[in-house]
């Protein structure tokens, strides 16, 4: 398990990584479970995952004369997967089918070694998130596995994320600061930091008669596919700030209200100084270094919005993306997120208010 840095989160002395945040006990994150045959479930739960497994398919039905897919793997996009499925011959929709059997059963599994768990126990419903669930190939993996994992846990749902997952992992920033940091603002930026790609957004905000947070919606963000271009560190930290600037820039000229704050999901565990450890493999160099902190870079190259000091504050991408579900989870008392992206990203939730913490 992740270490989790202790505290609240707070805007004047930020604890990233926190436990304890305005609306959530995040009672885990980054859980690395492996399988009975001893392999990460990060490496069977992934967007490459499906694709090993398709093409091991694909290769037995080659060497037995008989894959009626005639296209290379490598041309095969999730569009076209999907186009497959849905306007293939029956043979050809089948092929798309085994692989999608064998991946739900991969994510069931992982999804019951979690709620295992001690932390994971009394969860009630599980959000799955990431790139992948955005194609019908995702849902139906989602569908199957939520069969599947009743099973063995009767009371568990397993639902697709509501967010588009452009848009899921930068929703969520704007619950990793208390709403009374916003007031007087209409939007703030948001960062989300992948093993692929970097996405920065504009948020708006959307306030309730009583001045509570109502909803968070993307107003416009900027995709940069840095796997794409393999920079050094620096170079990417730089590009990430280059494109705060245009979120900046943008927000300016649309007359928005832009709050002083930047959230920011990033992989791997998140210690309370905003520096990284752990489960950042796929980001471009080395984001663990001693000498290297994200909030601290992102700050000294954006130190002002609209004439206030930037305060930033970071947190894992799974537990971000989680908690753009939050409005639609305040009916639980204990919930939690699986990513599939990259890699298998994971985190729990327990709501704040009269439920008693395990």
């Amino acid at each position: 398990m992740a270490k989790r840095a202790a505290g609240t989160a707070t805007i004047l002395g930020a604890i990233h990584g926190a436990i304890e945040l305005p609306d959530v006990l995040v009672k885990s994150y980054s859980e690395d479970l492996k399988d009975r045959d001893g392999a990460f479930f990060g490496e069977r739960v992934s967007n490459g995952a499906f694709r090993v497994m398709l093409d091991a398919i694909r290769q037995k039905l080659d060497d037995a004369g008989g894959d009626p897919i005639d296209k290379p793997l490598e041309e095969l996009r999730k569009k076209d997967i999907d186009k497959i499925l849905l306007d293939g011959t029956p043979e050809q929709a089948g092929v798309i089918l085994s692989a999608v059997e064998g991946f739900a059963q991969n994510l069931a599994n992982a999804a019951k070694s979690l709620l295992k768990l001690r932390s994971w126990s009394g969860v009630q419903k599980i959000v799955i998130g990431g790139g992948f669930r955005e194609s019908r190939v995702g849902e139906l993996v989602v569908g199957r596995a939520g069969v599947l994992l009743k099973e063995d846990f009767p009371d568990v749902e397993i639902v697709p994320i509501q967010s588009r997952p452009d848009e899921a992992g930068l929703i969520g920033c704007a619950y990793l600061a208390p709403s009374w940091h916003f007031e007087g603002h209409d939007s703030i930026l948001a960062v989300d930091i992948g093993g692929s790609n970097f996405r920065c957004g504009v948020l708006d905000l959307e306030w309730d008669d009583n001045g509570g947070l109502k909803d968070v919606s993307v107003a416009k963000f900027w995709l940069w596919r840095h796997a794409e271009e393999e920079p050094a560190r620096d170079e990417a930290t730089d590009r990430l700030c280059k494109m705060l600037q245009e979120a900046h820039d943008y927000a300016t000229r649309k007359a928005r209200k832009l709050a002083p704050f930047i959230g920011i999901g990033c992989p791997g565990t998140i210690l309370a100084d905003g520096k990284l450890s752990g489960g950042i493999l796929n980001l471009p160099g080395n984001w663990g270094a001693k000498n290297f902190n994200l909030v601290q870079r992102v700050v000294s190259l954006i130190p002002r919005i609209n004439n206030h000091q930037t305060v930033a504050i970071l947190h894992n991408d799974a537990v971000v993306q989680g908690l753009s579900e939050l409005p639609r989870m305040r009916s639980l008392d204990k919930w939690a997120v699986m990513t599939i992206g990259t890699g298998l990203g994971n985190a729990c939730f327990q709501n704040k208010g009269d439920t008693p913490e395990d």
